[in-house]
Formats: structure tokens, C-alpha cells, sequence
């Protein structure tokens, strides 16, 4: 069953035109977290490497594709997590890094800290010696252009967020059943300047413990740290559920409790996992065995050999 690695790409609304770019994007992730693994990496390597790739991905909403706030800026968060020490990094509101989860790892292995919000992130990424990038060479046109349209008087802020390529995360299980997850994000589109919303919160964007599983999460921020639903799903594992229906049971609550929908991608230290949502779609890809699992609608699992190009 081990080693295996599962992404995300955001759940939401994916318009045609983009979900094949999403598809592509979260199987070539999940390859190369695979092969970090595959060259006997750890599972925090590997959710690393995954969730890098997405977010030099401008098709996903984190790192160079992030959605803008209302003054038309980047702001992104990010989250690691070790289940073997239950050692965590995260960042809030970092505007010129290009891979917020790198530094989030970064927080987690060199201070005794958990989390460090934006000019204070960015200080810390100077004396780490991590490279600021203009903000500009991280907004795509595409997210100029929905910013732009959020903006009009008649906006429907619904709609608005139909379209949106969501937060991006990884979980996993290397070969000596440590689990790890990573989750990074720009947020919600033409959110307030200085929102934060679940990602970079432990227990919220996501979690991991050996003991149980890991989780990372994606959907409306706001909802997601209301249940907590990463640690709840971990919950719903405790008590003996299998990750698939632990997954469901979180969302179920989430939705019936705070009428909203999100989706999660879960492992247990085994190597079992699931990928499932409460949105229209998620994308997402799955590899262990050397085969590739992915899907973007609800029912949907195609499989290939990892090798085998889309």
C-alpha cells in the first residue's frame, strides 16, 4: 500500500475551457510527489514538492495564479504539517514569495514558532535567504480580469466565484508510514486586505498525526475553521471510520451545520485514501502502486500506469 501520495486542485465550479489544465495539473504534481517518494523521500518532501509544482501552476489559485484582493493584490497562505512530531509551519498574507508551502516548511524547521503572518514572513524569508519576486510576476490575466469584473456595481459576488481555481494541497504516506499534508492558497477572490482564511490554521486547512491520518482541506475558509474540518475528519478516523467515509461524514457536517461545501483529500498511515467533495468538482490525482488515479466530478476515477501520459 505504501508509499502513496494524493493532491488537490480546489473544489468549486471549473469552467470547461480550464478543466483539462487542472486535470493536467494535479496528475503532473502527484507524479512528482511520487517520485520523491519513489527515491525513498519523506512524506513532508514529497507533499512539498507537490504543492510546489501547483503553485507555479497559473491554472490553480495559489502562488503565480492567485486571486487578488480587493485592492487588486496577491496574498497568499500556506500550511505544512508532520504527522510524526506534529511539527507545523504555516504563513498568512505573504505577497512576494513564489512558493508560500516552501517557506511555511521553513517555519515548521527553523523557528520555534507555527505561523508568521505577512512583513513578519517576509523578514523571515530575507534572513532565510528565499528570493522575493515582483508581485506582478505572480497575477495572471486571468485573475486581473475576474478582479476587474468583482468590482462593477452590479457584481454578483456568486457568480464571481464560479470560475474560481481553488486552494491546492497535498497529502501522503512514505514507505516508513509517516504521514504528512501541505496546503496552500491565494484565498477568496476580492477578499478584504489582510483576510486570513482556513489554510494556514492547524486543524482547519489541515492536519496530520501519525496516529491517524492527514487531511488537507479546500473550500470557503470562513466554514471550514468553523468545524475545524480537517481534525474532524481526523476525528471521524479515530473512531474507526476508513478515510472515504471519515471524508464524507466531515463534509456532511460542514454542509448541514454551515450550509457550505468544500472538499478534502485523506490518507491513514496504511496507505488507504480517499479524495471527495461536496462542490460540483474537484480535481484531483492519486498515485501509489505505480498506478495514477484522478477525477473531477463526483463518481469519477479513471486510472493508468504512472508513466502512461494523460
Amino acid at each position: 500500500m505504501l508509499p502513496v501520495v494524493v493532491v488537490h486542485g480546489g473544489a468549486g465550479h471549473i469552467p470547461k475551457e480550464r478543466a483539462e489544465k487542472s486535470m493536467e495539473g494535479v496528475c503532473s504534481a502527484v507524479r512528482a510527489g511520487y517520485a520523491v517518494l519513489k527515491r525513498g523521500g519523506s512524506s513532508m518532501d514529497a507533499v512539498v514538492e507537490a504543492v510546489t509544482q501547483l503553485e507555479n501552476n497559473p491554472a490553480f489559485n495559489a502562488g503565480c495564479g492567485s486571486v487578488l484582493n480587493v485592492k487588486g493584490e496577491v496574498e497568499m497562505d500556506a500550511i505544512v504539517m508532520d504527522g510524526k512530531t506534529l511539527g507545523s509551519g504555516a504563513v498568512s498574507a505573504v505577497r512576494n514569495i513564489a512558493n508560500p508551502v516552501c517557506l511555511a516548511r521553513l517555519v515548521m524547521d527553523k523557528t520555534s514558532h507555527t505561523c508568521l503572518t505577512a512583513e513578519g514572513a517576509s523578514k523571515f524569508a530575507r534572513s532565510m535567504g528565499v528570493a522575493e519576486v515582483p508581485m506582478e510576476s505572480l497575477i495572471t490575466e486571468y485573475a486581473r480580469m475576474r478582479w476587474r469584473k468583482n468590482l462593477a456595481a452590479d457584481a454578483k459576488p456568486v457568480e464571481c466565484q464560479m470560475g474560481k481555481m481553488g486552494t491546492v494541497g497535498a497529502v501522503a504516506v512514505d514507505s516508513e508510514g509517516n504521514v504528512a499534508c501541505a496546503t496552500s492558497t491565494g484565498g477568496m477572490l476580492n477578499k478584504m486586505e489582510g483576510r486570513v482564511g482556513d489554510t494556514p490554521c492547524i486543524g482547519s486547512g489541515g492536519y496530520a498525526d501519525n496516529q491517524m491520518g492527514a487531511v488537507s482541506t479546500t473550500g470557503h475558509g470562513e466554514a471550514i475553521m468553523k468545524v475545524t474540518l480537517a481534525r474532524l475528519i481526523l476525528f471521524h478516523m479515530e473512531q474507526g471510520h476508513s478515510p472515504e467515509a471519515a471524508s464524507d461524514l466531515g463534509l456532511a457536517y460542514m454542509k448541514s451545520r454551515v450550509e457550505a461545501l468544500g472538499g478534502v483529500v485523506t490518507v491513514d498511515p496504511q496507505g488507504h485514501w480517499a479524495a471527495r467533495f461536496s462542490s460540483k468538482q474537484m480535481s484531483w490525482a492519486a498515485a501509489q502502486k505505480d498506478m495514477l488515479h484522478y477525477g473531477l466530478y463526483g463518481g469519477e476515477h479513471f486510472t493508468q500506469s504512472i508513466d502512461e501520459p494523460l
